[in-house]
């Protein structure tokens, strides 16, 4: 089975809020099996809209990305980021 990218595009606009998000997001996406990436480093915006901090976390499906995403344990997280952030959020299935 392939593994998956959960790729998202973030314009903070709470920080604090969007730092109890982040805080509580990374246990529930390592229970998922999910490892990150790259988070919030240095980008290149070429084509699309600019959101500052960019992330990426590998998991070992498609299947485990979505129910991470749907998991009590991130959806309690978000709680926090919505309204704090703008995002896009997307889960690619990697090529073999």
């Amino acid at each position: 089975m392939p593994s998956a990218l959960w790729i998202a595009h973030v314009e903070v606009l709470d920080p604090e809020a969007y730092g109890k998000y982040a805080v509580a997001a990374g246990p529930a996406i390592a229970a998922h099996g999910g490892v990150f990436l790259a988070r919030a480093t240095r980008y290149v915006q070429l084509e699309g809209n600019d959101r500052a901090r960019n992330v990426v976390a590998r998991f070992p499906s498609l299947e485990a990305a979505v129910a991470c995403y749907h998991s009590d344990a991130y959806q309690a997280a978000l709680a926090h980021a919505k309204g704090a952030s703008v995002r896009d959020l997307v889960v690619v299935e990697e090529s073999a």
